[in-house]
């Protein structure tokens, strides 16, 4: 089987294509936002709850290890169910769970209702990337679509942010939960009327089964031991041995997925120069993102002072150059040069962005030393991410866009548990040696302490950045060599075989 769109002819435009846009993209706002908009209500459920500071992070970590595992899984469910029926599902599950953890009596029925969050958003995440990218098939509809796309997918974050400020303090902590039920309730109704059913044309493939418990089993693996490694230290035994059974689950399923009759993923998807690039890049993008958010975070309200509500317009000067730069790029710059020249454009911006932080000391201000570092990084994601994402799905397979699309919301996932954990890790240690190097532990030097780790958690993301810069620019093939965004309707005037059947 191909999977590139030179055998893969797109179908007609679905006539109402750009409110399919705003349907997805809400669904794509309340999965990428949850990642955020519950942090700022963590104390204030604490406190409601009675939960212990121990148990805390599995508020986080209950959403992430349920999503992350099983997003392979709902990216090829809805593949095989179709996407529409899919998306549906996946609308009410996630509004079900949301109201549930909105109403939790209980610290036991908030978790549950979090791993219920994680599941359903492991199948509406990838399935509204899907629906996208068989949605838009004329390149420069294609590419305004992906850049407010991309933008949704790299601000979510900042917007949970604000959001869960303005909802915490004016509100309720449970509204934080509750807010995802309204947008839901538009997105459903937006689903039910606009987003296209495509009648299948050949017949229905069957599931991997062995192939979806190896692959759920490895990106479990993988989210715990990071997230232990949080919590534990990198010497634990819970730590290193479940990253060492991700490593032996994945060497299991890339064999298998090499003989199995239907895989699970198709490894021609992955072999790709520019979709490894696109998703390499993502994963990176994803790791620096939440390394700014909760560094940034804390720096505002321990070292600075600032409110939660504060602290969540603090990033909206960075959300509006994300929004301008993911327009600009994938519309007017991105067409013309390609990704090889935007994607490492946009990780050294990422560096610079980083490297700026580094300078933050107790006496910095929020305008004159912050703002330009949040400017900057709003630059970086808006370059990165809507070029990445519209690559990595470029050319696949029809059949396969569910699971392929799954694998962009798989790098983010696994970019953010990597560089959270690590920078984490990494900020603590630093803290800790500024302690022991500046006896007495007063209160001045605690929070001097604070300011040193943060800082070398930016010196590492600026390492990440750079990285990625030159990975994809090795990585990413040339203009005119193989499919790209540029050339991808010359692939497709090649293309011979017959078109689906779009039911609006």
């Amino acid at each position: 089987m191909s999977y590139s769109s030179s055998s893969d002819t797109p179908p007609a435009p679905a006539p109402r294509r750009w409110w399919t846009l705003v349907t997805v993209g809400l669904a794509q706002l309340i999965v990428v936002l949850d990642a955020t908009v519950v942090n700022i209500a963590l104390p204030s459920a604490q406190t409601d709850l009675g939960f212990s500071d121990g148990d805390r992070q599995w508020v986080i970590t209950a959403y992430s290890l349920a999503f992350a595992s099983l997003l392979l899984l709902g990216g090829r469910l809805s593949d095989l169910i179709g996407r529409k029926r899919t998306f549906i599902i996946g609308l009410i599950g996630f509004a079900a769970a949301s109201a549930l953890g909105g109403a939790a009596g209980s610290f036991e029925v908030l978790i549950a209702a979090r791993a219920l969050q994680g599941a359903f958003g492991a199948l509406l995440a990838p399935t509204a990337l899907a629906v996208l990218t068989t949605t838009f098939t004329i390149p420069k509809e294609r590419a305004r679509a992906f850049g407010v796309f991309g933008a949704i997918a790299g601000a979510g974050g900042a917007v949970g942010l604000v959001l869960g400020g303005v909802l915490t303090e004016q509100l309720d902590w449970r509204w934080n939960l509750y807010i995802n039920v309204v947008i839901a309730a538009v997105a459903i109704a937006g689903a039910a009327v606009f987003v296209p059913r495509i009648q299948r044309t050949g017949p229905r493939p069957r599931l991997d089964v062995p192939g979806t418990i190896l692959v759920s089993g490895a990106l479990f693996s993988i989210v715990y031991g990071f997230s232990n490694a949080e919590t534990d230290g990198w010497d634990s035994p819970a730590t290193w041995g479940f990253l060492a059974g991700a490593v032996v689950l994945l060497v299991a399923f890339v064999l298998w997925q090499r003989r199995a009759a239907h895989p699970l993923l198709p490894l021609g998807i992955l072999v790709d120069r520019n979709r490894a690039a696109s998703y390499s890049a993502i994963l990176i993008a994803g790791a620096g993102m939440f390394g700014i958010f909760l560094f940034v975070t804390y720096y505002l309200q321990t070292s600075l002072g600032f409110s939660p509500m504060q602290t969540g317009f603090a990033f909206l000067p960075m959300i509006a150059m994300l929004v301008l730069a993911a327009q600009l790029s994938t519309n007017l710059l991105l067409p013309r040069f390609g990704p090889k020249t935007m994607v490492p454009i946009g990780m050294t911006l990422g560096v610079v962005a980083m490297l700026l932080l580094t300078r933050l000391d107790l006496e910095s201000s929020y305008v004159a030393n912050v703002l330009p570092a949040l400017i900057i990084m709003g630059l970086t994601m808006g370059t990165i991410m809507p070029a990445a994402m519209q690559t990595a799905t470029l050319g696949v397979d029809r059949s396969f866009a569910g699971v392929a699309s799954a694998m962009v919301n798989t790098s983010q996932q696994i970019g953010g548990s990597i560089g959270t954990a690590l920078l984490n890790t990494l900020a603590a240690t630093a803290a800790a040696d500024y302690v022991s190097g500046h006896l007495p532990a007063t209160a001045a030097t605690a929070a001097h302490a604070a300011v040193a780790g943060y800082t070398t958690a930016y010196v590492w993301g600026a390492g990440f950045f750079l990285v990625g810069g030159i990975l994809t620019a090795l990585l990413y093939r040339r203009r005119g060599h193989g499919v790209s965004i540029a050339f991808a309707s010359a692939a497709r005037d090649n293309a011979g075989e017959p078109e689906p059947v779009i039911v609006g």
